[in-house]
């Protein structure tokens, strides 16, 4: 008896356009461990200049060019339905004003939102208080607090992003993190409902 090809598709893939995608590219592939080389040259689609910046590639795709040279052989499917291809087009470099621009709307709002919140809940009353509590002393600008106080808030920030710049401080998701792989979690989802054009079809 035929051992069975087993083959998964990916979750996503990146190429350059004009690109010529294979069962390998899009694929995790094992048979007997001998003709996995042979099945993953195997061309499933040629990027086109239309196809725009996402490919939806259906299983039903693989299986016909898989049964096409392989019409005997039996097949294992596992794992997702449909891969998302994202072509990689290049792209204009940024702005440097919009972007310098952009920065200073959020670094100014960001500010205010910060400032706003500390007045809502009267910190600096709340500074004077704790210093008096301690000291027994009226300080309207009970700096020994507000000094340790701000540079907590940005130690917070650094700690709650769980990044310094670039460099990361463990290897734990920080919520931003984990947030934009759900949003693109929901993206893929909705790129494959709406641009797989085999999940549409229309009964005259």
């Amino acid at each position: 008896m035929t051992q069975p090809l087993f083959f998964r598709l990916r979750k996503r893939l990146a190429v350059k356009p004009g690109a010529n995608i294979s069962i390998g590219d899009i694929c995790q592939i094992y048979w007997d461990g001998v003709q996995e080389e042979w099945v993953s040259k195997i061309p499933v689609y040629q990027v086109k200049p239309e196809d725009g910046d996402l490919i939806i590639i259906d299983v039903m795709q693989v299986i016909k060019k898989l049964r096409s040279v392989y019409p005997d052989a039996p097949l294992e499917v596992q794992g997702a339905s449909q891969i998302i291809v994202e072509v990689m087009n290049p792209r204009k470099s940024p702005n440097l004003l919009l972007v310098t621009l952009v920065w200073l709307v959020l670094f100014v709002g960001a500010g205010l939102a910060i400032m706003n919140f500390h007045t809502d809940v009267s910190m600096l009353q709340v500074h004077q208080r704790l210093y008096y509590l301690i000291t027994g002393k009226t300080n309207l600008q009970p700096l020994l607090l507000q000094i340790p106080y701000s540079i907590g808030i940005g130690l917070g920030m650094i700690l709650f992003f769980n990044h310094i710049f670039k460099k990361r401080i463990n290897e734990e998701p920080s919520p931003l993190e984990v947030e934009l792989f759900l949003y693109q979690q929901s993206l893929d989802q909705y790129y494959i409902r709406h641009e797989n054009k085999e999940n549409e079809k229309t009964k005259a």
